[in-house]
């Protein structure tokens, strides 16, 4: 049956990052879908742009009871009202939580292999990266609890940036593991910063738990970033929230937000989550049923005609983590090998820490493409083994 998810939108020419490539090119790397968002929000921006006037802009009650009602519905959290900030991007929020709340040459840890961008954040604002490697057995990702204590226990450690669901590894940490990790950091004085972005693309009938919501060690000791940027394909937006239950820490970064003025809207920043989350469920429930047909199709075409891969099981997000470690040969330019022979363009896997021989695959997009991807994969892999 045709799905929507299944119309080939052209973005070539519209100043996207992601298809900023050559004609011959398929880039498949940056997380950024290639669906038209959510109908209610596109009729929701369409209504405000024919109004004509874009000035300043203030955050409502809409706004707030989206985020609410979603988090209560969606992931039986309730969040009052005073924890919501409103942000420009969850990038932002965590640039600015770490200047606010770490000094200069403190120590942030983070799990790795993970999102990137962290690094970033950590480097730019003059803090160190303590990085906790995640056990890779069996091929699947587990937390390394004893190295983990070691990291959290430095003296210098003051903050932990932690990727809940997990990007690039797609795994939704359970409560149990969430639940040791609050512990831990409460008995050794590191706060806790959640990335939860990705939490609406789960696998159907599974959801994930937000960190807050699991203990008062987690709850005290956390700040929640989220946002329908990823779910709903609005990043271009900048929207994003801060939850901070703890109204001390809340404080101190709602300032830091606001000294970095990234704490106001533009004019459709407000719009487009409350219309997300007001009437966007029914569109998500059928995009996170479509990725994860892509996700399916991916594994079989691997498993059947590139069986010297192995790709990790994931429960959450769009994105294929693919171990390509059984190939021969030296693997630190393999993505750029991809591209040179097929065209394809993925996400090298060192790019997140301790992903050497790794590829990551942005599958958010037509099923057709997802097919095309593949067969330049297999392309670039029978070329690569030619070589041996």
């Amino acid at each position: 049956m045709q799905s929507i998810f299944d119309k080939e939108t052209d973005r070539r020419g519209t100043r996207s990052m992601k298809w900023d490539v050559t004609p011959e090119e398929l880039p498949m790397w940056v997380a950024d879908m290639d669906f038209e968002t959510a109908p209610a929000v596109q009729e929701a921006i369409r209504e405000r742009a024919a109004h004509g006037v874009f000035g300043y802009t203030l955050i409502e009650d809409d706004w707030y009871e989206a985020y609410q009602n979603w988090w209560k519905i969606r992931h039986n959290f309730e969040i009052p009202r005073d924890w919501l900030i409103f942000c420009t991007g969850v990038v932002p929020a965590i640039s600015s939580i770490v200047r606010k709340m770490t000094t200069a040459a403190e120590k942030v840890v983070v799990l790795t292999p993970v999102y990137n961008i962290f690094f970033n954040s950590i480097y730019n604002n003059g803090r160190n990266i303590l990085e906790s490697p995640l056990k890779y057995e069996n091929g699947a990702y587990s937390i390394d609890f004893e190295d983990l204590e070691e990291k959290l226990a430095d003296p210098q450690t003051s903050l932990m940036i932690f990727c809940n669901p997990h990007n690039p590894v797609g795994k939704i940490w359970d409560k149990e593991t969430l639940e040791k990790v609050g512990d831990l950091c409460v008995k050794h004085h590191v706060l806790v910063l959640s990335d939860e972005i990705h939490c609406d693309l789960t696998e159907p009938g599974k959801d994930y738990v937000p960190f807050a919501s699991v203990s008062e060690n987690c709850r005290k000791n956390s700040i929640t970033c989220v946002a329908p940027t990823k779910a709903f394909n609005l990043a271009g937006l900048q929207t994003a929230a801060v939850i901070v239950p703890d109204p001390t820490i809340r404080h101190r970064v709602n300032r830091g937000l606001n000294t970095d003025e990234v704490a106001e809207p533009n004019v459709f920043a407000a719009i487009a989550p409350a219309a997300a989350f007001g009437k966007g469920g029914e569109w998500l429930d059928e995009l996170r049923a479509y990725l994860f047909e892509n996700r399916h199709y991916a594994e079989a075409f691997i498993e059947k005609e590139l069986p010297m891969l192995h790709v990790i099981k994931a429960e959450a997000t769009y994105l294929l983590w693919v171990d390509c470690n059984a190939l021969k040969g030296d693997l630190s330019d393999f993505s750029d090998f991809i591209r040179k022979t097929s065209g394809l363009y993925v996400s090298d896997g060192q790019e997140y820490r301790q992903g050497y021989g790794f590829l990551r695959i942005n599958l958010a997009c037509p099923k057709s493409r997802v097919e095309d991807g593949m067969n330049r994969l297999k392309k670039s892999i029978l070329a690569w083994n030619e070589k041996f």
